[in-house]
């Protein structure tokens, strides 16, 4: 029998970083998300993990930016309104299928789990870090510009990480 675990989003996150100009990094973060997770155990080996992000809830602290990410020269949000991800295979790393403007590509993520603990109200709680790199022209997310010293405004590396918090249903 397998066990259901829900986010629990006020201590959940997931952001990236991509170098700007060459020289340092701009970091974001999605705002609405949800994570599902069913496991047989509380080893998580072979959980099945689904991912729905609204494209929409991009923040980097910059509303002209977050307006430019969301146009058609990034995420086509109006398009594309939800980021996916999909995976039955939890173990040190995650390898799952990311769908983001409209294109679905395999993707290999580093996951670390903290553990489970009960909180004071009962709760049993599970927590996992993850990270990885993607290559955003591999999802068509293609704009940039050249530079005068030479060089792109935004890189075509993408680091993505993130805390989950779930709670066992």
């Amino acid at each position: 029998m397998s066990t259901k675990w829900n986010l629990d989003p006020t201590h959940s996150e997931i952001t990236f970083k991509v170098r700007h100009m060459m020289i340092s990094n701009v970091k974001g973060e999605f705002k609405d998300f949800n994570v599902e997770m069913e496991s047989e155990d509380d080893t998580f080996k072979n959980a099945k993990v689904t991912a729905k992000i609204d494209t929409a809830s991009i923040s980097t602290n910059n509303t002209d930016r977050d307006t430019h990410l969301k146009s058609a020269d990034f995420f086509n949000a109006e398009a594309n309104p939800v980021i996916t991800f999909e995976t039955d295979s939890l173990n040190d790393d995650i390898t799952g299928n990311l769908t983001m403007n409209g294109v679905t590509k395999p993707i290999k993520l580093d996951v670390d789990f903290g553990g489970t603990n009960v909180d004071p109200w009962g709760q049993t709680k599970a927590g996992f870090s993850f990270e990885g790199k993607i290559n955003r022209k591999d999802f068509g997310l293609n704009w940039n510009t050249a530079l005068e010293t030479g060089g792109v405004m935004v890189s075509d590396e993408v680091k993505i990480a993130g805390e989950l918090q779930f709670v066992k249903a």
